[in-house]
């Protein structure tokens, strides 16, 4: 199906927000530095104003823009808190409690990965077919989709 890539790099354009901390893995208690929420925020609101740039959302696609910019941030607000947590407890925890916590972050991540979905398939359905072709290649152009990066050599 042609919107499936669209929907993956919509994925990886989600989890710009924490992979540093959240796949970083390492002893408990090495000096990883957290990134401050503000600062998380901050990214999180560039990347939705560069993917709303990119896509050339039109003033009557943006209630349906606003969906999936919503569901990023709250997808980025739930997965930080709970890496947050995470970090805050990783000296005291053993290997199951590390897993447990990766476990729940994975888990929060899929439940808005999926809200995600909901909404950007409304804004796809929305797009006139330029702006689908246009986000195709713009996300078949994402550094995180590994197939563009393996094209790309």
């Amino acid at each position: 199906m042609r919107i499936m890539p669209f929907f993956m790099g919509v994925f990886a354009t989600a989890l710009f927000v924490a992979p540093p901390v959240v796949f970083a893995q390492g002893t408990p208690g090495a000096s990883t530095p957290t990134p401050p929420r503000a600062a998380v925020g901050k990214r999180i609101e560039q990347r939705i104003k560069r993917l709303h740039d990119q896509l050339k959302i039109t003033a009557a696609e943006e209630p349906q823009w606003d969906a999936v910019a919503e569901a990023m941030r709250e997808d980025a607000q739930t997965v930080g808190a709970l890496v947050l947590e995470r970090r805050e407890k990783a000296a005291t925890m053993n290997a199951v409690d590390d897993l447990r916590t990766y476990q729940a972050i994975a888990e929060a991540h899929a439940t808005g990965v999926a809200k995600l979905v909901s909404a950007f398939e409304a804004l796809y359905a929305a797009m006139s077919p330029e702006q689908q072709k246009n986000a195709d290649r713009t996300f078949a152009r994402s550094k995180h989709r590994p197939a563009a990066k393996k094209k790309a050599k």
